[in-house]
């Protein structure tokens, strides 16, 4: 897997990532994209989950994550790319976001969000993540990559620890706009 058209690029790294078909080296540029990873986990959905990002911009790295005591998964990878974006501290780098939810690429890179937005988010899950969304993502210039989750990519398996590691954790904060509806909805 190749990422962007690295012809006209002289400055390359790489890594090695194996999975059961053997071994795939991966040649990435290096540039001026701030590099997000991120990863989401419910354990039961809904149930207590947590998110895992990773934040890369040349040689600086940062991780963050939070758990909740009531999610889903699906809230919690959408999180993460939020998080991930308003942890950001400029605007004017291009940023390529990693993650393994069809759910979050598809969403965006077809433009599922717009529609659901033009539409009130009429019978949508998640109104109010999409909407926060929406408000941080207008100000970047965004591309997504899908990644296959438990694959081996170590940023991602990475992301994905975290995430879980949050979800178990003690220290569990409310989702408060899910709760509600959870209360609402039974």
């Amino acid at each position: 897997m190749i990422f962007n058209n690295y012809l006209h690029l002289n400055i390359f790294f790489e890594f090695q990532s194996k999975n059961q078909n053997g071994i795939f080296l991966y040649l990435c540029r290096v540039s001026d994209y701030i590099n997000i990873y991120t990863d989401g986990s419910a354990r039961g959905n809904p149930g207590p989950g947590g998110y895992g990002v990773i934040l890369r911009y040349k040689q600086s790295v940062k991780e963050i994550s939070q758990g909740y005591r009531l999610t889903t998964n699906n809230r919690m990878e959408l999180l993460a790319v939020i998080v991930a974006l308003e942890n950001l501290k400029t605007s004017q780098i291009p940023v390529r976001i990693y993650s393994d939810s069809k759910y979050v690429i598809d969403a965006i890179q077809k433009r599922w969000v717009h529609g659901w937005l033009a539409k009130g988010f009429n019978k949508k899950k998640n109104k109010d993540l999409w909407m926060r969304y929406l408000a941080v993502a207008g100000s970047f210039k965004i591309e997504l990559v899908w990644v296959k989750g438990h694959n081996g990519h170590p940023e991602n398996e990475r992301c994905d620890i975290l995430a879980v590691e949050a979800a178990l954790g003690g220290n569990l904060s409310v989702d408060q706009y899910f709760e509600e509806i959870q209360q609402y909805e039974n």
